[in-house]
């Protein structure tokens, strides 16, 4: 619900996006199929069977801008989340959650006769496939006084249009406060021209190379025509990340490109490996940090959240994240392209 006081404390970051449960369930009886026109990997199980599993595990407060906010406040930023549940049970234990996770929960919605967005997602050794279903809420965006610092805006449902007006407003009449936007699939979906006024507030934009084709409706694999065109529809810094390659910026100066850190054992669960780059990156430019530190910070939380199921678990305080980047190995180095 919203509240208000007369001297609430400035927030450093809040995340706006829509939260949910993960329940992760461990397959032990399942095999990978490419027996289709397109030759994508396929998971499959018997049909009509009894299907064994190994475990389960519930995360109770996650998504994409949650997963952002829990990785800013590890790395020592106050934080709060912008987003919606329902008056049910899930609704009760993402409050617990987010609570617990030390986030701000004052612009939480609870939304009467609503349920909340419940994830399942299926862990088949290092990849997940995710059964998802985005409850529609009466989106809202609050008047946060004061203005926070930073908005990381990512996944919402497809029917939030109006919602991203309201933020960019909202942006426009609170001109220190800076936007880092990762679209989700629906914002993606919309196009540039539905929620240009959105692209031309925001200050960091993050996408994969697919998700920048896309975006800009191209075939083309060029990664610094990819960079300049997204920084050309207002964002004034750009981040592609393109998996094993690493990941690529462009502030209308600089082409840079960052490795990735290497592993320091087999991923165990790969949800929420964007979210940590992304939001790792944006709080070390939230901190003062430059494009180039930032290319560095983003991989290691990215490393570790591998290391663990879910999208949480595995991140770093910023003194643990400062330990691997003093002992990184020689190689691992920001260049010009």
């Amino acid at each position: 619900m919203f509240s208000n006081s007369k001297k609430e404390k400035q927030l450093d970051f809040v995340g706006v996006g829509d939260v949910v449960i993960d329940t992760f369930i461990e397959l032990i009886d399942a095999w990978i199929e490419t027996d289709n026109p397109e030759k994508q990997k396929e998971l499959c199980m018997k049909f009509g069977h009894k299907i064994p599993y190994k475990n389960e595990t519930v995360v109770l407060a996650t998504g994409n801008a949650p997963n952002a906010a829990h990785t800013a406040m590890k790395l020592g930023l106050s934080v709060g989340v912008v987003t919606n549940i329902g008056d049910d049970f899930n609704g009760s234990q993402i409050l617990l959650g987010l609570s617990q996770n030390q986030i701000d929960t004052k612009y939480v919605t609870i939304h009467k006769k609503h349920k909340s967005n419940h994830n399942y997602i299926l862990r088949y050794r290092e990849e997940r496939t995710i059964l998802i279903h985005h409850n529609e809420y009466e989106y809202s965006f609050p008047d946060i006084n004061p203005a926070p610092k930073w908005i990381y805006l990512s996944s919402l449902a497809h029917n939030s249009l109006k919602h991203h007006h309201e933020i960019a407003n909202y942006l426009k009449k609170n001109p220190n406060t800076k936007l880092a936007f990762q679209p989700g699939t629906f914002q993606i979906k919309l196009g540039y021209e539905n929620i240009s006024d959105l692209y031309k507030m925001t200050e960091i934009f993050f996408c994969n190379k697919e998700e920048a084709q896309s975006i800009l409706k191209t075939k083309s694999t060029d990664i610094k025509e990819l960079l300049k065109n997204i920084k050309d529809l207002g964002p004034k810094i750009v981040v592609i990340t393109d998996g094993p390659d690493g990941a690529y910026t462009f502030d209308g100066t600089e082409f840079l490109h960052g490795p990735m850190y290497p592993d320091p054992a087999p991923a165990v669960d790969r949800t929420g490996a964007g979210d940590s780059f992304s939001a790792t990156f944006a709080t070390a430019i939230a901190l003062g940090k430059s494009v180039s530190e930032a290319l560095m910070w983003g991989p290691i939380n990215s490393m570790s959240v591998v290391q663990y199921v879910g999208a949480q678990e595995g991140h770093l305080t910023k003194e643990q994240l400062l330990e691997y980047l003093k002992n990184a190995p020689n190689y691992y180095k920001v260049k010009k392209i």
